[in-house]
């Protein structure tokens, strides 16, 4: 666990049947991995699809007056993931539990958080509305893509970081004259922290985005000349972006060993591709996703269910998460 990450508050609550954990189909695993973190079992809900394609969703256990903590990471297929959460989210209502918290390790939309051209919508508060209106009390999340989704909640949300864990990871390779790089001015805050846990210096490379999925490096401010870049990211999806970062980062004479991290691995094609890359020496992410192999990728997939565990004591109990908030 990162220094950012205590270790579970207290044995005495776990195994409580004072609150309940249920999970949707898009990441059981992680769910499942949580549970065993707080030494509960997760409880039975049927998810199933009519011929029509509609989803339906009952839960088996009664829950009146029982807290419940809901997952669904927002994996793909992320529509009807977003679906069923809303369906099981109802059911709760209906059946009066208490305080209904979801767990939302990748919330998925967030890329989609300003209007960046005319007539397009703000797909992120949509989400938010969506989720609070239909009876959600709490949300807990990791690494938004933009910190201020935050204010679109007119209920509480927990905005957790794994920038400690990611930290540690990188601590273990003992590192000498590596630099953190941000690859655009947006993961600017979060490198600084990143940085500042590692106590090693940063670089930021400037973007623009003529359209979805598509990037364009422009220039880098700070020295990355003879030395090991570790690339910090909050997400990954089809690897245009961190594929133009490795080139230019070569470029301007980095070693060709570049270590690239990230919270949230979507990986959508052509990732495989653009991420099988010599100089890309091994690439970190957690598993707020599913993760699918990659043969000829790097990859390291770190564990989040210790957080999530964590993070589930402490709301349950009222304790504080300042220790495993954003650093």
């Amino acid at each position: 666990m990162g220094e950012g990450v205590t270790q579970l508050v207290s044995d005495e609550w776990k195994g409580s049947d004072s609150f309940r954990l249920y999970s949707g189909s898009s990441h059981p695993v992680l769910a499942e991995q949580v549970a065993r973190h707080l030494n509960v079992s997760l409880g039975k809900v049927e998810l199933s699809r009519f011929k029509s394609g509609e989803l339906f969703a009952q839960f088996q256990d009664s829950v009146r007056g029982v807290d419940v903590y809901l997952f669904q990471t927002f994996a793909p297929p992320i529509n009807d993931h977003f679906v069923e959460l809303l369906l099981m989210i109802d059911a709760l209502k209906r059946s009066s539990a208490g305080r209904i918290n979801v767990i939302i390790p990748y919330f998925g939309y967030g890329r989609q958080e300003k209007q960046g051209v005319a007539r397009e919508p703000i797909s992120a508060k949509v989400v938010a509305d969506v989720v609070t209106t239909v009876g959600a009390d709490r949300v807990i999340t990791l690494d938004l893509h933009a910190a201020a989704i935050q204010g679109f909640f007119n209920i509480p949300l927990d905005h957790l970081s794994a920038l400690s864990i990611l930290a540690d990871e990188i601590r273990t390779k003992n590192l000498t004259d590596a630099v953190i790089v941000s690859p655009d001015a947006g993961r600017a805050k979060t490198a600084e922290k990143f940085s500042a846990l590692l106590d090693l210096p940063m670089a930021i490379m400037h973007k623009g985005r003529p359209r979805h999925n598509e990037a364009v490096i422009t220039h880098l401010i700070g020295d990355v000349k003879g030395k090991t870049p570790i690339v910090i990211e909050d997400i990954i999806d089809t690897g245009g972006t961190i594929a133009q970062v490795v080139d230019n980062l070569i470029a301007m004479g980095s070693k060709r060993e570049i270590i690239l991290c990230a919270t949230h691995g979507i990986f959508s094609s052509p990732a495989e591709t653009r991420l099988t890359h010599p100089a890309i020496k091994e690439l970190i992410v957690t598993d707020t996703l599913p993760v699918k192999d990659m043969p000829g990728v790097p990859l390291k997939v770190l564990p989040i269910a210790p957080l999530l565990a964590e993070a589930i004591g402490r709301v349950h109990y009222n304790l504080a998460l300042s220790t495993i908030y954003m650093i």
